[in-house]
């Protein structure tokens, strides 16, 4: 039920599938695309941060009629600037210093890190009902996502086509065609970081080896850079999708790491 973003433009299907999408324009994250009238939307914008690493922007919500906007430590509810707990019709938004989190009553929970990691949890009456970047939530992987028909797409293309136009853009598309690295020499680290005896709890509750390629795309992607976007960011989502599937994560931060 779950449909999550996080760190080097990683992003995970209701479905399970997990690919990576570069792209810095606002796109649909997931909607409900049943007919004209939608009960729920969310658009993300990355962009790159100082440090050179995507984090999300803005996050823009609609909920029926309501429209929520929300920034690192800001929300903006129908245009107007929002004290949090800020609790109207059927809509909860709630924020601290870590988390933003958002509860609608159509059955809707959105939590943002406030920086790079998003998920959005969503009831089963929604099931083969949205579209976006997180997939057709039909419960099988790759199908009408990056097969359609006699058609398939790779992950750029599919995220392209979840692009939300608006005039006067000035983002461009991710290139097609370009394809990822392998990455395998950094293998065992990754295998190593993700099966210390603090995830013991969640080897069967998770897809392993799916983290363990986003992670080496990380370590690739930060060409040896040992800061702790590209070392932790996939450690972080596996620990709170591990929490997410009732697992308990032990302790794996330490003084010197992450």
């Amino acid at each position: 039920y779950v449909c999550s973003t996080w760190g080097n433009n990683h992003f995970k299907t209701f479905d399970g599938d997990i690919y990576q999408f570069p792209g810095i324009c606002e796109y649909n994250f997931a909607s409900d695309c049943r007919e004209s009238y939608k009960e729920f939307s969310v658009h993300i914008q990355r962009a790159l941060n100082s440090n050179n690493h995507p984090q999300i922007q803005y996050i823009l919500i609609k909920i029926k009629d309501v429209t929520v906007y929300l920034r690192p430590k800001l929300a903006v509810v129908d245009g107007r600037i929002v004290k949090t707990p800020y609790y109207s019709s059927g809509l909860l938004i709630e924020s601290n210093d870590i988390y933003t989190k958002v509860y609608a009553k159509l059955g809707l929970i959105l939590i943002w890190n406030q920086e790079d990691a998003l998920m959005v949890e969503l009831d089963s009456k929604f099931n083969n009902h949205t579209c976006g970047l997180c997939g057709d939530y039909n419960g099988v992987p790759i199908y009408d996502e990056f097969i359609k028909g006699a058609e398939s797409y790779n992950s750029i293309t599919y995220g392209n086509l979840q692009k939300i136009s608006k005039p006067g853009d000035r983002c461009e598309d991710p290139d097609e065609t370009r394809a990822l690295p392998s990455c395998t020499e950094h293998r065992d680290e990754c295998e190593r970081l993700l099966t210390s005896p603090a995830f013991a709890d969640c080897r069967l509750r998770l897809n392993l080896e799916m983290y363990i390629q986003a992670c080496m795309q990380d370590k690739c992607a930060c060409g040896g850079s040992q800061d702790s976007f590209c070392l932790c960011s996939t450690i972080s989502e596996y620990s709170r999708q591990c929490s997410h599937a009732g697992g308990r994560p032990g302790e794996w931060r330490t003084q010197n790491f992450c």
